[in-house]
């Protein structure tokens, strides 16, 4: 199984709001997993960024 995400395990109680839930689901993937951290800005969130920034400007 892969998961991707662009945020930290730490900010996934944004995304699943019971902490319990989140706490069991990040406990589940990350069991013997392998985490591979790219460290890298995404396309979809800088664009997202860009633009909401650009109509708070305007």
């Amino acid at each position: 199984m892969a998961v991707a995400s662009n945020r930290p395990f730490t900010e996934w109680d944004q995304t699943f709001t019971d902490k319990r839930l989140c706490q069991v689901i990040v406990d589940r993937l990350t069991f013997e997993a392998h985490i591979i951290g790219t460290g890298t800005q995404f396309f979809r969130l800088a664009s997202t960024t860009a633009k909401r920034k650009a109509a708070t400007a305007a």
